[in-house]
């Protein structure tokens, strides 16, 4: 039977599409041998552009479009006039069509300046649940309850009865802590956490077990691991205050053998992450500050870690792998290690009593200035926002509040305020500073909450066919030789 295109003429090798033509979707359906529901499923993809119909129900489809997707091709991105093809036209015979991935995600939305997970605004999310019933809310954990918040929201002391219990084995925890003293004293805790997720792998034979009740499992024992296989803080240098000597003790600190310490039952991730990263104990209300920056930061759509994250789960990488993937694209100036510039541009501010002769010579040498502003908020980073109205309630925070404002105020004007231009790394950069912390502290806290998001990422990226995360390259290099 001779197949017909959807312009009219026989589908013949190489025949160009005829006069422009919009058809129904059910020709489209009857033209493709498909049911309606996969040409909805095109269109949602990218493979073929719809219009609705002016005045009633359904969706007309350009015949052109079906006639190249029938016969194997897949339609070209828009480009202007004169350039190359964003992607190659074709796939290989017999397999299907390289398209075009759109990422459908049902995590984490970012909309008209604020940021929800699943529905429910994140900063509301903070104020109300611990860290380990946000993961668990991130993770599906209790998707049958009721939409629109975890279970329990906002009641005291917790979120209900859906949060993940983030504990590691005690013998993966002295797996990574003997693997930790082997690195150099002056690696970097960020270093520490890649080669922990790296050694935590080895040890777990059944990791290729992508069920998501593994995923859950392995992902709440490795979170707990990472942050309790660092080095403890304590025996850092003294008197590492607000604004000084924050870093001097890093080395020593680093480099120190943990002790076989046992937290108490019951004991929070930001409690036990807190003696990682300072040297002092917390003062009212630091702990929570610190679990409440946790959950601000579990995800955030695709930032870039996300997607190295969710393309090693299209190739069916293991959770480990998936987490690793996370960790190096995040290892960056522009994405996780942006908080460790802000912090030593806020260091120069406190230590200077001024932020103008600082933020000059930034503007000066046309080095962008850290921690200022993110093109997702134009109005202003809610997580920034909310982090520093949390930092508000701490014991002296006074000093690296007004340093904030400062350095917003020689940025953007004399009545700009820090929630409308600080980002969430100058907002890191300053509780890092009031805590006593290190430089490389912001992207610790980022690292170990962000896997959290990476993995909730990669359950979903598990449902979806494998390898789909391929894209092609546009060949810009020297021609092909002729035969002669």
């Amino acid at each position: 039977m001779e197949q017909r295109s959807a312009t009219g003429g026989a589908a013949d090798a190489g025949e160009p599409a005829g006069a422009t033509g919009r058809l129904s979707t059910q020709q489209v359906a009857e033209l493709l041998g498909v049911k309606v529901a996969t040409v909805y499923a095109y269109a949602s993809r990218g493979l073929l552009s719809s219009e609705r119909v002016p005045g009633g129900k359904g969706s007309t489809f350009d015949a052109r479009e079906v006639d190249a997707l029938a016969a194997g091709q897949r339609r070209r991105l828009p480009r202007s006039p004169g350039s190359e093809p964003a992607v190659s036209p074709g796939s290989a015979p017999g397999l299907p069509p390289i398209e075009p991935v759109t990422v459908r995600t049902a995590l984490t939305l970012i909309e008209d300046g604020r940021l929800y997970y699943r529905g429910v605004d994140a900063v509301r999310l903070a104020e109300h649940c611990g860290f380990e019933a946000v993961v668990g809310w991130l993770w599906g954990v209790g998707a049958d309850a009721a939409p629109g918040a975890p279970a329990g929201a906002g009641a005291a002391g917790g979120c209900g009865e859906d949060a993940v219990v983030l504990r590691a084995p005690g013998e993966l925890v002295a797996t990574l802590r003997r693997a930790g003293q082997l690195l150099p004293a002056a690696a970097r805790l960020p270093d520490r956490l890649r080669v922990s997720a790296a050694v935590a792998a080895t040890v777990d034979p059944l990791r290729f077990d992508l069920r998501e009740e593994n995923v859950r499992a392995v992902g709440a024992g490795l979170i707990a691991a990472l942050v309790e296989a660092l080095p403890s803080a304590a025996g850092a240098a003294s008197g590492a205050g607000v604004g000084v000597g924050a870093g001097a003790g890093l080395a020593s600190r680093a480099g120190a053998v943990p002790e076989a310490d046992e937290f108490p039952a019951g004991a929070s991730l930001a409690a036990r992450l807190w003696t990682r990263l300072s040297p002092t104990a917390p003062t009212p209300g630091a702990v929570e500050c610190l679990d409440r920056a946790l959950v601000l930061l579990a995800d955030h759509e695709l930032a870039v870690s996300t997607v190295a994250a969710r393309v090693a789960a299209s190739a069916r990488a293991h959770p480990y792998a998936v987490v690793s993937a996370g960790l190096g694209a995040s290892d960056g100036p522009l994405h996780g290690a942006a908080s460790a510039l802000a912090y030593r541009m806020l260091g120069e501010v406190l230590a200077a009593g001024d932020a103008v002769p600082v933020v000059s010579e930034y503007l000066r040498t046309g080095v962008a200035i850290p921690g200022a502003g993110h093109r997702l908020y134009p109005a202003g980073d809610p997580r920034a926002r909310a982090l520093l109205e949390a930092m508000r309630q701490l014991p002296d925070a006074e000093g690296v509040l007004a340093a904030i404002e400062a350095v917003v105020r020689a940025i953007a004007g004399p009545r700009a305020r820090a929630g409308d231009a600080a980002n969430v790394d100058l907002a890191l950069a300053a509780f890092a500073h009031l805590g006593g912390m290190a430089a490389e502290a912001g992207e610790v806290i980022f690292s170990v909450a962000r896997t959290a998001g990476w993995l909730a990422h990669a359950m979903e990226e598990y449902r979806e066919a494998p390898l789909r995360m391929r894209a092609r390259g546009v060949y810009v290099g020297p021609a092909v030789g002729g035969s002669g």
